[in-house]
């Protein structure tokens, strides 16, 4: 017979702190082409772990968190509800384990297929951050390579 001992389960929980605890507040600080919206951004925070949430607003149109728990992204959806520079919100669910659930608010986003530079604008990221990216970015391994030769050529 199988039996299991019973184990505390912990409550997983997410809250909100002050913008400037987020792990990655300085990223999007030096990033953003209005840094300005980081007056009204917020940390999330996760297994003690802030990261931050950025309000659209200005050239910033569309805004993103990623989870592995689906708990967890309606639990921040939940939070970001009433906050200004958050509308639209919605939990757009993976069915894939592999992949994570996203919390997401403003616009929709750009289709897949377009470039990093439109998502950089999208995101509202500045040109000289965008064009850093780029420059760090700008080849897949598959595309680094030269144009193949037709195989009728001489």
């Amino acid at each position: 017979m199988l039996t299991t001992a019973a184990t505390p389960t912990r409550q997983l929980t997410v809250s909100l702190r002050p913008a400037t605890e987020a792990y990655d507040y300085e990223y999007f600080g030096s990033r953003l082409a209005e840094p300005a919206l980081l007056a009204d951004a917020v940390a999330v925070c996760v297994f003690r772990a802030p990261l931050l949430a950025v309000p659209v607003g200005g050239p910033r149109h569309g805004g993103y968190m990623s989870f592995d728990l689906l708990t967890l992204a309606t639990a921040t959806r939940g939070l970001l509800t009433e906050r200004p520079g958050f509308p639209d919100l919605r939990v757009r669910w993976s069915p894939y384990r592999d992949t994570c659930h996203t919390v997401e608010w403003g616009d929709p986003a750009p289709e897949w297929w377009e470039d990093d530079a439109v998502f950089g604008r999208f995101y509202g990221y500045s040109e000289a951050a965008i064009a850093a990216f780029m420059q760090r970015h700008h080849k897949t391994p598959s595309s680094a390579v030269p144009e193949p030769c037709s195989p009728t050529a001489p």
